[in-house]
């Protein structure tokens, strides 16, 4: 999860997608979040869960703050994450209200 803020921060959305389980990543995704006018200023992990019955299979909850124009925002979301080959992909996550 925190690489992949990071990438987001850099905009190294070749990273992004890397990490993205490849049946749920968009087409657009470099359009969808590279506005100019965007700045990420942090990251918090509330959770992160893997079952032993799925250890393949996990869950993050974070919030993440950015500024568009001078104004603060929050990202507030759990995502689902799988693994496969060693290696994590983020597949969906659902937002929560701010």
């Amino acid at each position: 999860m925190r690489s992949r803020y990071s990438a987001y921060v850099l905009l190294r959305f070749d990273y992004v997608r890397q990490t993205w389980w490849p049946e749920s990543c968009p087409n657009d995704l470099e359009n969808s979040n590279s506005d100019e006018r965007l700045h990420w200023i942090g990251l918090t992990v509330r959770r992160h869960e893997c079952s032993p019955q799925t250890p393949n299979e996990a869950i993050v909850e974070f919030v993440a703050r950015y500024k568009v124009g001078g104004k603060a925002y929050r990202m507030h979301e759990t995502s689902c994450f799988t693994r496969k080959d060693g290696r994590w992909f983020y597949v969906k996550g659902t937002q929560h209200e701010a």
